[in-house]
């Protein structure tokens, strides 16, 4: 298929086929190149196992200017893939990059690159209940407030030229009877409601640790 033409399925040409990558651990072809620029080493991956060869061209179910927009990855550096490049293609194209590496090391009985993460979350549970409970409690109290009362104290005043007058007009002899009235304080109680207390919930932090499992790869000759 190199240098032949590569079509989308609306019989778009994308450009020429100028490399097939394989799998390093299936074999199995995994993309096609076509370069769509002028210049520059960089080239477009179109993924080739939905592919079809049709006379002397490839068909792949990509249209032209998705395919145009792919990330481009400058092979000429290295010649291949590295696993972030790969993993952005399978992005681009929609394809499930964790489904289809476990099925690859599944076919190929190799073990998965796998390791445990850790997450951190909370769960609300009924642990107890707290009932509060409000009644009215009474307490005697005292207090002194001083009060003031009216008394009546005769006291003889002699006669004097000042008061002559007034004492010659009351008749001889004769029996009176004078009112007064007379006053007092007397302690007035009242009460009023007021706050005094607040009850209120409070959060607390608690740290948890957990240990994580990894599987590491060691090389031997």
């Amino acid at each position: 298929m190199l240098d032949h033409p590569v079509y989308d399925g609306e019989g778009n040409k994308i450009g020429d086929a100028t490399h097939i990558f394989f799998d390093v651990i299936t074999g199995e072809p995994e993309w096609v190149t076509v370069k769509t620029g002028l210049f520059g080493s960089s080239e477009s991956f179109i993924p080739i196992h939905d592919a079809t060869v049709v006379e002397d061209h490839l068909e792949v179910p990509y249209h032209r200017d998705e395919v145009k927009e792919a990330p481009r990855v400058d092979i000429d550096a290295r010649g291949s893939l590295s696993e972030e490049e790969e993993r952005r293609l399978f992005e681009y194209y929609g394809m499930d990059w964790d489904t289809a590496w476990q099925q690859e090391q599944s076919r190929t009985g190799r073990t998965a690159r796998s390791e445990e993460e850790m997450r951190v979350g909370v769960e609300r549970r009924e642990v107890g209940r707290a009932r509060l409970r409000k009644y009215v409690a009474s307490e005697e109290q005292q207090r002194t407030v001083p009060v003031r009362r009216e008394e009546v104290r005769v006291e003889p005043e002699p006669i004097t030229d000042a008061n002559r007058g007034d004492a010659m007009a009351d008749p001889d002899l004769v029996e009176t009877e004078h009112e007064v009235i007379l006053h007092e304080e007397a302690p007035v109680v009242e009460t009023s409601t007021v706050p005094k207390e607040r009850v209120r919930s409070t959060t607390d932090e608690e740290t948890v640790t957990s240990e994580v499992r990894k599987k590491r790869k060691k090389a031997e000759e």
